[in-house]
């Protein structure tokens, strides 16, 4: 009898696990970059003379920019509310980019965008395009980062980590937070990335859920 009673006890806990609550999911990450070509995104050159594939290519699941001309390459989706991972690098020596949030329409150069800066020297700085606004400052205004700069050497990998939640915006560069800003105008858009003067390569670009 007492074998009975703890069969039935083991058979009512499995029915309350099988049909109790599931657990939640874990949100996946989201690829802008698919690695094999540029589904998902749009571009703007600063002359209509050029070729977009003469200035925007892939190879090896990497996104390479030849820097000329002026221009960008941004998602056909808006986005908001989220961590943003780029990876970038210098294959031919240190110069400028940027990774554009928010990007608003019309597209020209520049937009209404809020950079976070990949210049050589001063990645992590927010320059504020086609009046933008951070910080209550607008403009072309540059908002310095915070730290010493943490950048690798040319020809290596870094790594840029951009929360964006509401109107605030973290960036942190090789797992170094260099900077903050607040009352972000426009605070979702398009994201971007920035051809402006010399060659630089891209890779794992992605978004994931704010934690």
């Amino acid at each position: 009898m007492n074998r009975i009673f703890v069969l039935f006890g083991f058979a009512v806990l499995f029915f309350m696990i099988a049909c109790g609550p599931s657990q939640p999911t874990k949100p996946e990450r989201t690829y802008l970059f698919n690695g094999s070509d540029f589904a998902g995104w749009t571009y703007y050159l600063k002359t209509d003379t050029v070729l977009f594939d003469s200035v925007w290519s892939i190879s090896d699941s990497v996104i390479r920019c030849k820097g000329n001309p002026f221009g960008y390459l941004r998602t056909e989706a808006s986005f908001e509310n989220y961590s943003l991972h780029v990876e970038w690098r210098w294959p031919e020596g240190e110069s400028n980019s940027g990774i554009f949030l928010h990007i608003q329409e019309p597209d020209t150069i520049w937009p209404a965008t809020i950079e976070n800066q990949l210049w050589a020297g001063r990645a992590g700085d927010f320059v504020l395009l086609g009046g933008a606004m951070l910080n209550e400052k607008d403009s072309t205004i540059l908002i310095s980062k915070m730290n010493d700069s943490n950048e690798v050497n040319a020809g290596e990998w870094n790594s840029a980590d951009i929360h964006c939640k509401s109107d605030t915006i973290e960036v942190y560069i090789n797992g170094v937070f260099q900077n903050k800003g607040t009352g972000a105008k426009p605070s979702k858009g398009f994201i971007g990335l920035q051809s402006e003067g010399k060659a630089i390569e891209f890779r794992n670009v992605y978004i994931e859920p704010l934690k």
